[in-house]
């Protein structure tokens, strides 16, 4: 039994299906593939969690996921509005050249060597200062950030940040991956080629009668919040939610590009999709999501897990507990708390079928 259609889920359905294995794949939600499901609304292939850009640097991850569906090369290079002044991303010459006027990445370096912030580190806004200088993380990290983790930047832990893609090329690919691309048609076909064999229940939740569905198969592979399914032992685990403010309008562009930033702090959402642009549409009409960052209440979707010391730790105790279970295997964003990105998923779904099928060539053996 599998808890979840989404890329773990799924992936894990058909490589089983494939085995012989009989899969059975509930869901609560009512339609397959979890957060990177697409939906057709006027023509438009709209992704109703947010935007999703399929990239990765694994030759055998991009084959895979091709024999699903066809992709569009799709280069993802997002634009910031901070109060009406538009920059590049990722931070890159064209960034550069957009605040100060440089022309060179030797003025470049310069310029952000001289504000640099030089004290000790203690949380993200030092972190980032520290790497970008003051022009950058006051225009184009603070605002955004803040309003996605609900927190102040010098609240917030300096490991969010470490990572910051800066470069010093007029090159506005936000992924150094060497495949990346969009499905043509949308993501939900892929889900719909992976579960074609596998008996499926939607509007399903594992939770209603969980005995039952324990009692229904060997082996259970669980995609939902690991703190949910130990009903909370050891506490909590912070999430952070989003929610869409959505229009079809009747005309054929609105912002001109698949994704906008808005990284002031005045401004409550922080990023507007033109889904049409995902998949080089043309339609007379456009259909655009105004994206809002909020509070995760256990009502709405978790979609951010919260990696702070103190819920690293909580983690630490449930994986743990989770480890000893000889009858679960949990996967996927929510049942191992961490930020995956889509090759990463399916990556940690074919190592799992990998030590699963391991474990039963042993006892066969």
């Amino acid at each position: 039994m599998i808890v979840g259609a989404g890329f773990f889920g799924a992936t894990l359905a058909y490589e089983l299906e494939k085995r012989g294995k009989s899969v059975w794949v509930i869901e609560k939600r009512n339609h397959i593939g979890g957060n990177c499901y697409t939906e057709n609304i006027e023509g438009v292939h709209v992704h109703r969690y947010g935007a999703h850009i399929f990239h990765t640097s694994d030759k055998s991850i991009w084959e895979w996921v091709n024999q699903f569906a066809e992709f569009r090369q799709f280069v993802n290079s997002p634009i910031a509005n901070f109060n009406g002044e538009l920059f590049s991303l990722p931070f890159n010459m064209w960034t550069f050249h957009q605040l100060w006027g440089v022309k060179t990445p030797e003025e470049a370096k310069a310029k952000i060597e001289s504000q640099k912030y030089k004290g000790p580190i203690t949380n993200l806004e030092e972190q980032a200062r520290s790497m970008v200088g003051d022009d950058i993380f006051y225009k184009l990290i603070k605002g955004y950030t803040e309003k996605q983790w609900g927190k102040k930047c010098n609240e917030l832990p300096a490991s969010i940040i470490k990572r910051l893609p800066v470069r010093f090329t007029w090159d506005n690919n936000y992924f150094n991956d060497k495949y990346q691309g969009i499905p043509i048609g949308g993501y939900t076909q892929i889900f719909e080629k992976l579960l074609k064999n596998v008996r499926i229940s939607l509007n399903t939740d594992f939770f209603e009668d969980k005995e039952y569905y324990e009692s229904c198969a060997e082996k259970i592979i669980y995609t939902g919040p690991i703190d949910m399914f130990y009903d909370y032992k050891f506490g909590k685990l912070d999430y952070r939610s989003l929610y869409w403010e959505n229009e079809l309008m009747e005309k054929e562009s609105f912002q001109g590009h698949p994704v906008v930033n808005y990284t002031d702090v005045d401004t409550p959402y922080t990023r507007i999709l033109e889904h049409k642009f995902f998949d080089n549409q043309n339609q007379k009409s456009t259909y655009v999501s105004k994206e809002y960052p909020c509070e995760y209440n256990g009502l709405n979707e978790p979609y951010y897990p919260v990696r702070d010391q103190s819920n690293t730790e909580i983690y630490t105790q449930y994986k743990n507990l989770s480890d000893s279970d000889e009858k679960y295997i949990f996967g996927g964003r929510l049942g191992t708390y961490a930020y995956y990105d889509m090759h990463q998923i399916i990556a940690q779904s074919l190592k799992t079928l990998e030590k699963i099928l391991w474990i039963e060539d042993s006892i066969q053996n």
